[in-house]
């Protein structure tokens, strides 16, 4: 199953043909798979954890796939296609990764959704390529091409990350934010409602959907103790995370999971404002699971706490998982949940 976008580069297949070409920023499907009938090398980057364990399966001795926010090597292309981003500041860091990998003239495709806001692409020039054109218009998509003008030597990571400091009801945290993370540069009210209700915590904790680091932080200011892992599905979160962490002097185990797929063992608590959104939609699936699967991660009489918008459907399943639901706290947006586990 291809996704529209990867439809309508295949459809322009006569452009990359028999090219080496990467992929940067790639979707949940099989398409670089089909492209190596195409290409004789297709490397393919992802910055969803999902989307690279969708297609690591299919990675063969021409085919190479990755998760992160940057290759680990410094090869160069003949073409690189871009999936033009959700997060529109992302779109600046993925153009300078792609003329990184790019050789001297070659060609950068750029994809993407209407939906998506591609149409403002030919608008958002970057200094590393010429005008770009667009190609093709299909399956409410657009294609655009430009070539590569100058090639940076190296990327620098600092001019991506945003610093300030955030105050907290655990105190003041710096948060380092990279391009593309939703972060806002004040406490939201969500995270403001959890982290001003957190009971004493112990042992092994776990922050789910860690973002920024701005929970992880908070958390270890005030009980620096603690065994803290934090997960998330997006690269560029994982990244800010741990340059949050570090700018504070903290220390945490940070790594890509998709849901808790990727985590060992069971914590002593897990904290949350969990991601109700994948790709362009908004969707209760992600939180559904992430409910459904604590009760399984918890030890007995583990802490449960998360956060989460008002209108969102989320009663009945902590009902059906935990035997109750306890709102301990709320305001006009938001309601405050914490559950303990009763596992014996």
């Amino acid at each position: 199953m291809l996704t529209p976008p990867s439809q309508l580069l295949l459809r322009n297949s006569a452009l990359f043909e028999g090219q080496s070409l990467l992929l940067l920023n790639h979707e949940s499907d099989s398409c670089a798979r089909e492209l190596l009938k195409l290409c004789p090398r297709v490397d393919a980057l992802a910055l969803d954890f999902n989307h690279f364990q969708q297609l690591k399966s299919q990675a063969t001795a021409s085919l190479h796939c990755y998760f992160g926010h940057q290759l680990p090597h410094t090869d160069r292309f003949e073409t690189v296609v871009v999936y033009y981003p959700k997060a529109k500041p992302l779109l600046a860091y993925l153009l300078e990764l792609a003329a990184l990998h790019l050789q001297p003239g070659g060609q950068l495709l750029v994809i993407g959704e209407n939906k998506g806001g591609i149409k403002s692409f030919a608008k958002q020039q970057s200094r590393w390529f010429s005008n770009a054109a667009k190609l093709d218009n299909a399956r409410h998509c657009l294609l655009f091409a430009a070539e590569a003008i100058t090639n940076p030597t190296a990327l620098d990571i600092e001019t991506y990350v945003s610093h300030y400091s955030l105050p907290t009801p655990q105190g003041d945290v710096q948060i380092c934010n990279m391009a593309g993370v939703f972060s806002e540069k004040r406490l939201d009210l969500g995270t403001e409602l959890l982290l001003s209700h957190l009971p004493k915590l112990k042992g092994r904790v776990l922050d789910f959907g860690c973002g920024a680091g701005v929970i992880a932080a908070a958390l270890l200011k005030a009980q620096p103790e603690l065994s803290l892992e934090c997960v998330d599905i997006n690269a560029m979160a994982l990244l800010s995370c741990e340059l949050t962490l570090k700018a504070n002097g903290l220390s945490a185990k940070v790594y890509p999971s998709d849901g808790l797929s990727a985590t060992q063992g069971e914590f002593d608590a897990i904290i949350s404002n969990p991601p109700f959104h994948d790709g362009l939609a908004a969707t209760t699936h992600i939180a559904e699971s992430f409910i459904a699967d604590s009760t399984k991660k918890l030890t007995e009489r583990g802490v449960w706490q998360i956060v989460a918008n008002r209108h969102l459907p989320y009663s009945d399943t902590i009902a059906a998982h935990f035997g109750k639901v306890n709102v301990i706290a709320e305001n006009n947006k938001y309601k405050l949940y914490r559950n303990t586990s009763d596992k014996k």
